[in-house]
């Protein structure tokens, strides 16, 4: 896990969102995310990028919860985003590479290499966002980044107890990346999803959703169609529907 990889990512994709709010404008709608218009977007990130940066500046060890989102509009909030993705990555570019401070997922070698690896998906997420929002052809992700994301999503959120990606009867539910060497099998029960590399399972797979990474990693953040959905499509819809991260 490359902490300076992530935080280059991170670096443009943040610049990459502030530059398609300000062309779309603080009140243009954000189609993936109903009931959303640009400056909800902003203020949300941006808070989300202090409260990261706090862990690692202050060296807090246990869960807090995120400030209140500013009043700003327009302009000034643009700037305030800005000023916030930019103390988020001169914070961790300067952290120590053995901080010790509070994180949420499992799998990370670091503190700082968890929290360079999760707001880099962060901001492509809502980097993509902005610029649905802005119109016009989105800033490609880069093949290596989509699998890690994808990785991180599956093996990373959906391994924690609150993943409601939950059966009354056991499922498994393949995803495929048809552009990389990259195959991940869920088993989907009453209890949290277990989600392993690779395909050797044992059992019949009942629903395989796969395509390019790059589609397949904003599909399964619900922000597109899945590029191809073959076996119980039932079970993909339960994807669909209980799959946001909460």
């Amino acid at each position: 896990m490359d902490t300076a990889w992530f935080l280059q990512i991170l670096d443009r994709e943040g610049r990459l969102l502030a530059d398609a709010a300000q062309q779309a404008g603080a009140d243009a709608v954000v189609p993936p995310c109903p009931g959303w218009r640009v400056r909800d977007l902003l203020r949300h990130t941006g808070v989300v990028h202090r409260w990261a940066a706090g862990f690692v500046a202050e060296g807090h060890t246990a869960p807090r919860a995120m400030g209140e989102e500013p009043a700003l509009d327009g302009p000034e909030l643009i700037a305030w985003y800005r000023e916030s993705h930019r103390l988020l990555v001169d914070t961790l570019a300067g952290a120590p590479a053995d901080v010790e401070c509070y994180t949420f997922l499992p799998g990370a070698p670091s503190a700082l290499a968890f929290w360079a690896r999760r707001q880099a998906h962060e901001t492509c997420v809502h980097r993509f966002d902005a610029e649905a929002a802005r119109g016009g052809t989105p800033t490609p992700i880069g093949t290596g980044f989509a699998v890690d994301g994808i990785d991180e999503l599956l093996r990373g959120f959906h391994a924690r107890r609150r993943s409601r990606v939950r059966s009354e009867k056991p499922q498994l539910l393949r995803v495929r990346a048809t552009d990389a060497d990259a195959v991940w099998t869920m088993r989907v029960s009453q209890d949290p999803p277990v989600t392993v590399r690779g395909e050797d399972t044992g059992d019949a797979i009942g629903c395989e959703l796969s395509g390019p990474a790059e589609q397949l990693y904003l599909a399964l953040w619900n922000r597109t169609a899945v590029p191809d959905v073959s076996g119980d499509p039932a079970l993909a819809e339960l994807w669909r529907e209980k799959s946001a991260v909460i």
